[in-house]
C-alpha cells in the first residue's frame, strides 16, 4: 500500500491517444455532434418554455431532461475537443474529481427523472381522471427536485470516496474522461471492498429507478390491452413509445458500465461504449422526441411562423 496519497496530482486522459493520424477527423466529428447537441435540447427547452400548448406535465420533465443532456455532454466533451486540438491531454486531480462529480450528478439525475416520467405516463394513461392531482404542479416541481438531489448526493458521494483512496502511479487513464472504473485501475492496494462498495451504489442508483420504470410500464401494458379498439390502443401506446425508446438506451449502457466487476474493464472497448452513452445518446433525445412527437412538431411550426411573421 502507498503511504503517500498525495503522489499523484494530476492525471492523463489517454484515450484515443493511439490514434494519432485521426486527431482532425475526430475534432470535427465530435464538434459537430457536441454543437448539433446543444441546439437540438436548448430548442426543445426553448419551445417548451415558449409554448403554452407544451405545458403539461409530460412537457415539463421533457425540459428538464432536454437541459440535462446539455450538461451531461458539455462535462466530457468540450475537455475532449481540447486534447484533440491541442495534444494536451493533462488534467488536475481535483480537475478529474470535478468531472467525475458533475457526469456522476447529471447521469443519476437523469436515471430519476427517467422514473419520474414514466410515472408520468403511468397516471396519464392508468388514472386519466385522477391525472391533475397525481401530476399538479407541485408534484412535478417535488418529482424534479428529488431527482436533482439525488443526482447531487451519487455525484458527492462516489467522487469524494474514490479521490479519499490512494494514487501512487501511474497516472494514465486509458479513457478520454474521468470515469469510475478506469480511476479505479489505477488505485493503490486491494481495491477489492472500494469496488463492491462502488458497484453496489451504482446498482442502488440505476436499478431502483429502472425497476420503478419497469413496474409502471407493466401497468401502463395491462391498460393499454384492456382498451378496445386498435385505434385507441396505438394512440395510448405512442404517447410512451419515445420514452421507452430514451429508457432503453440510457439504462442498457448504464447497466453494462457500472454493474461489473473493474477487472472486467477492457481499454480497447471500453472507451468506444462510453462514447454511446457519452457522445451519442445525448443528441438522440431531441431527434426521437421531434420527430415522434406531434406536438413538439407543432409547436416548433408555430414558433417558424411566429418568426416570420416578425420579420414582415
Amino acid at each position: 500500500m502507498c503511504t503517500n496519497t498525495s503522489v499523484v496530482t494530476e492525471f492523463i486522459l489517454a484515450g484515443f491517444s493511439h490514434l494519432a493520424s485521426l486527431q482532425g477527423l475526430l475534432f470535427s466529428l465530435f464538434l459537430t455532434i457536441y454543437l448539433l447537441t446543444v441546439a437540438g435540447n436548448l430548442l426543445i427547452v426553448v419551445l417548451v418554455s415558449a409554448d403554452s400548448a407544451l405545458r403539461s406535465p409530460m412537457y415539463f420533465f421533457l425540459r428538464i431532461l432536454s437541459a440535462l443532456e446539455i450538461g451531461y455532454t458539455s462535462v466530457t466533451v468540450p475537455l475532449l475537443l481540447h486534447h484533440l486540438l491541442t495534444g494536451q491531454r493533462h488534467i488536475s486531480r481535483s480537475g478529474c474529481a470535478l468531472q467525475m462529480f458533475f457526469f456522476l450528478f447529471f447521469g443519476a439525475t437523469e436515471c430519476c427523472l427517467l422514473a419520474a416520467m414514466a410515472y408520468d405516463r403511468y397516471a396519464a394513461i392508468c388514472k386519466p381522471l385522477h391525472y391533475p392531482l397525481l401530476l399538479s404542479h407541485r408534484m412535478c416541481l417535488q418529482l424534479a427536485g428529488s431527482a436533482w438531489a439525488c443526482g447531487a448526493m451519487v455525484g458527492l458521494g462516489h467522487t469524494s470516496f474514490i479521490f479519499s483512496l490512494p494514487f501512487c502511479g501511474p497516472n494514465a487513464i486509458p479513457h478520454f474522461f474521468c470515469e469510475i472504473q478506469p480511476i479505479l485501475q489505477l488505485v493503490c492496494g486491494d481495491t477489492s471492498l472500494n469496488e463492491l462498495q462502488i458497484i453496489l451504489a451504482a446498482a442502488l442508483i440505476i436499478l431502483c429507478p429502472f425497476g420503478l420504470i419497469l413496474g409502471s410500464y407493466g401497468s401502463i401494458l395491462a391498460t393499454i390491452f384492456r382498451i378496445p379498439s386498435a385505434a385507441g390502443r396505438c394512440k395510448a401506446f405512442s404517447t410512451c413509445s419515445s420514452h421507452l425508446v430514451v429508457v432503453s438506451l440510457f439504462y442498457s449502457t448504464a447497466i453494462f458500465i457500472y454493474i461489473r466487476p473493474k477487472a472486467s474493464y477492457d481499454p480497447a472497448t471500453d472507451p468506444l461504449l462510453s462514447l454511446f452513452y457519452a457522445v451519442v445518446t445525448p443528441i438522440l433525445n431531441p431527434i426521437i422526441y421531434s420527430l415522434r412527437n406531434t406536438d413538439v412538431k407543432a409547436a416548433l411550426k408555430r414558433t417558424i411562423q411566429k418568426m416570420k411573421s416578425a420579420e414582415i
